[in-house]
């Protein structure tokens, strides 16, 4: 049996034997490749297993790491010094926000402590016993880097800045990020609190497919109610890719004495979003627009099938669409495997069949769940 990853969960399914063969045969449309929708099946790349070539061909970069990565299928498009493990300042906030956004309700009010309101570093400048709702929160901590409003969100969400970190840690053994461990929601220096490029490019793309994330990081300037002045709060973004950049849409700034500067970017253009995470970086700017630039131009994402496309032979058809960012030359190369579902199974009996995987170079790549076609009914006769 194998496990498959989903976005939000996990599924078992069976895997049955199945010819490894070209995709032209196979289908009738189009290559049959796949992204899950609802009950379709599909291989969500962790930092782990998507490894990409370290850098000798690529974009180039003042970091001492850096990642670039594909968000609809999650490839790793470029990496250098991908998987070691650095100081990475407020760049913690990106998962800061997915926990809490996950595990909290956007509507509750928090009331900030007065260890919240004292928290050094960047802040809001809250104050103690002030209350605020939580999404208020989230768009001061994601726009502004508000210290004070990551301590405030983490007591209100995990009950306990300990409860809270120890929720950030679980999210990233989940998530597959073997090289991150949280010590705080902040970001500033502590040890036992590091990450690395690819995880937090991992961690980007997964927090991307949420909609309350997306609207948060994209947005430039937000204003929120003050109770302690006459004037509201508000917060322009500090990330100034937002306002540089053709199609920017996120994500998040960082910077401490010991971190330097670090920098996650996403960027949408053609239907294509991706992320680019740089760490100790002192031309961050400009090295962020060569980065998305270079992906851009050189993995194109392609949509290989069609939800509701027919598999040739069988009379299955896809669960959904399936893009992937193929380099020249690469989309000639993909292979493909039937796994059909055991015809005993609860999930047979709801007209699912199984998927299809789809491979590169010898690796997994994702796969479409598949569904039984309803045969037509009989002519009458006379007709």
């Amino acid at each position: 049996m194998t496990r498959i990853r989903t976005r939000n969960r996990t599924r078992t399914c069976l895997r049955a034997g199945g010819r490894i063969g070209r995709l032209g045969p196979l289908l009738r449309k189009s290559a049959l490749l796949a992204l899950l929708p609802a009950i379709a099946w599909t291989a969500w790349p962790s930092a782990a297993s998507a490894k990409p070539g370290q850098g000798t061909d690529g974009p180039g970069t003042h970091a001492q790491a850096a990642s670039l990565v594909d968000v609809t299928s999650g490839r790793v498009l470029y990496s250098r010094n991908g998987d070691k493990e650095m100081r990475i300042a407020s760049l913690t906030k990106i998962m800061t926000a997915i926990v809490a956004i996950e595990h909290g309700k956007l509507g509750d009010t928090v009331t900030v402590s007065r260890r919240a309101a004292g928290k050094e570093g960047s802040s809001l400048y809250l104050k103690a016993g002030e209350k605020i709702k939580l999404e208020n929160l989230l768009y001061g901590l994601m726009l502004r880097s508000g210290n004070d409003a990551a301590e405030a969100i983490a007591e209100h969400v995990g009950g306990s800045l300990d409860g809270f970190v120890y929720l950030m840690n679980r999210k990233a053994e989940e998530l597959g990020l073997s090289h991150s461990h949280f010590a705080n929601p902040h970001g500033l220096d502590q040890p036992g609190h590091y990450s690395s490029a690819n995880d937090l490019a991992a961690l980007t793309a997964y927090a991307l497919h949420n909609e309350a994330f997306r609207a948060i990081v994209r947005t430039k300037v937000r204003t929120a109610p003050n109770p302690h002045e006459q004037w509201d709060y508000k917060w322009v973004n500090k990330n100034k890719m937002l306002f540089m950049y053709d199609g920017a849409d996120g994500v998040k700034t960082g910077y401490t004495k010991l971190a330097l500067r670090c920098l996650v970017t996403s960027a949408t253009r053609g239907g294509q979003q991706l992320v680019a995470v740089t760490l100790n970086d002192r031309d961050d700017w400009a090295d962020h627009r060569r980065m998305l630039d270079y992906g851009f131009a050189r993995y194109p994402l392609q949509r290989v099938v069609a939800k509701g496309d027919p598999v040739s032979g069988y009379p299955f058809a896809s669960l959904g669409d399936f893009r992937y960012p193929f380099a020249a030359g690469e989309r000639d190369k993909l292979e493909s495997k039937l796994a059909p579902l055991d015809p005993s199974s609860v999930e047979y009996r709801f007209g699912y069949r199984g998927k299809m995987i789809f491979r590169l170079n010898g690796k997994d790549i994702g796969a479409v769940g598949l569904k039984a076609i309803p045969a037509e009914p009989p002519a009458a006769a006379g007709e």
